[in-house]
Parts: structure tokens; C-alpha cells; sequence
């Protein structure tokens, strides 16, 4: 998996996010102070969505797009402190290597 944080993220980066956000513009994402950015195969974002909705209050949106290794973009949305803590339990869990999330 690869990961990146963007602090305070202007505005356009946040519409271009938005414009792709797999439910669509139509849902707010809320205030959003940070965003992480981590793409990896299906089996691993599914898992990291939902490990991330469970340690921290973050909004975790599917990214659109075209990538012909079938890679998958997910976006997290929240506070900085909140989003770091998300992306640093997703990598302690994928370090152990658990099958089970």
C-alpha cells in the first residue's frame, strides 16, 4: 500500500476530490483539516476503511479512477490529528500482517 497525508489542503485539491468521491459531490465530507490518501489492491482498502472508521471520527470516501492494475484510491477525511491516527493504525495493522482486521 502507499500513503500520503496532505495538511490543510486547499480548495481545489478538496474539489477535485469531491468531483470523484465515489457517493458522489452531493454528500458533504464535512470540515477537513487533513486528508490521507492510501491506495492499494480491493481486498486491503476495504480493510482499511473499515479500520480507520473504527479507530478515529473520520469520513473514509472511495476515489475514482482509472488504473489498469485495478488499484484502489481511498480518502480520509478529518482533522489532522484524527487522520495521522487513522493512517498509523491501518499501518500497525498491515505491519502484523493479521488476516484478520
Amino acid at each position: 500500500m502507499e500513503y500520503r497525508i496532505i495538511k490543510s489542503p486547499t480548495q481545489g485539491t478538496l474539489d477535485i476530490l469531491t468531483r470523484r468521491k465515489g457517493s458522489g459531490a452531493g454528500r458533504e465530507i464535512g470540515p477537513v483539516d487533513a486528508v490521507g490518501l492510501i491506495q492499494g489492491r480491493m481486498i486491503e482498502m476495504v480493510c482499511a476503511a473499515d479500520v480507520a472508521e473504527k479507530a478515529v471520527g473520520v469520513t473514509v470516501e472511495d476515489i475514482r479512477g482509472n488504473c489498469p492494475q485495478n488499484m484502489i484510491l481511498l480518502a480520509i477525511f478529518g482533522d489532522t490529528a484524527s487522520v495521522e491516527a487513522a493512517m498509523d493504525e491501518i499501518r500497525r495493522r498491515e505491519k502484523e500482517g493479521r488476516e484478520e482486521w
